[in-house]
C-alpha cells in the first residue's frame, strides 16, 4: 500500500505543479505555456486512501522556465504528519500538448505524464509502473485546483496553490 500511495502522490503533484496552464484571461500576457509559472507557489490539499483515511498536505513549489517558457523545470517539497515528498519534474509543451518525466529522489521512483490543455483547464493521465491516474486541474488568476482520481490505495487528491 505505501509504494502505491507514494507512486499516486508523486505522480499526481508533478503533475500538478508542473503541467499549469494559464487562464485564457492572462494568455496574452504570456508568451507561450509555462512563462507565466517562474517563481515560487504553495498550497495545501487533502489525499483520501482506499481504507477511508485522509491526512492534510503542506506544498512549496520553485519554477524555471526556459527555452522561450516552453520548458519548465520544478522542484517540489510537500510535507504531511506521516508524509514528505521531494519532487523533481521537466515538462514540455508543444502545440497544448504537455508531456515529460517526474522522479522523487528521496524513495527512487520515477514515471511520465502527458496531457493537453483545452479552455483553460488541463486532462492528462500520469502513469508509472503498477500505477495510472486520471489527472484535472484548472487555474484561475493565481489560484490553481487540482484533482486526481484512481483505483489504487489512494483514492483521491484534492490540492489548491496560490503564487507567493
Amino acid at each position: 500500500m505505501a509504494r502505491s500511495f507514494f507512486l499516486a502522490l508523486f505522480s499526481s503533484l508533478s503533475l500538478w505543479t508542473s503541467v499549469l496552464t494559464i487562464h485564457p484571461s492572462q494568455a496574452a500576457a504570456f508568451s507561450s505555456t509555462f512563462s507565466g509559472f517562474q517563481g515560487a507557489w504553495s498550497g495545501s490539499g487533502d489525499i483520501s486512501l482506499s481504507d477511508g483515511s485522509r491526512e492534510r498536505i503542506r506544498c512549496k513549489a520553485t519554477y524555471r522556465t526556459s527555452e522561450g517558457g516552453t520548458r519548465l523545470q520544478q522542484t517540489l517539497r510537500c510535507a504531511g504528519d506521516s508524509y514528505r515528498v521531494d519532487l523533481n519534474s521537466d515538462l514540455t509543451s508543444v502545440d497544448g500538448r504537455v508531456t515529460g518525466s517526474w522522479s522523487e529522489s528521496g524513495r527512487g521512483v520515477s514515471g511520465s505524464i502527458a496531457g493537453h490543455e483545452v479552455g483553460g483547464s488541463i486532462t492528462a493521465v500520469a502513469d508509472a509502473p503498477g500505477f495510472t491516474a486520471n489527472l484535472s486541474l484548472s487555474t484561475r488568476g493565481n489560484h490553481q485546483t487540482f484533482l486526481l482520481s484512481s483505483q489504487g490505495d489512494i483514492r483521491s487528491v484534492s490540492l489548491t496553490m496560490v503564487r507567493r
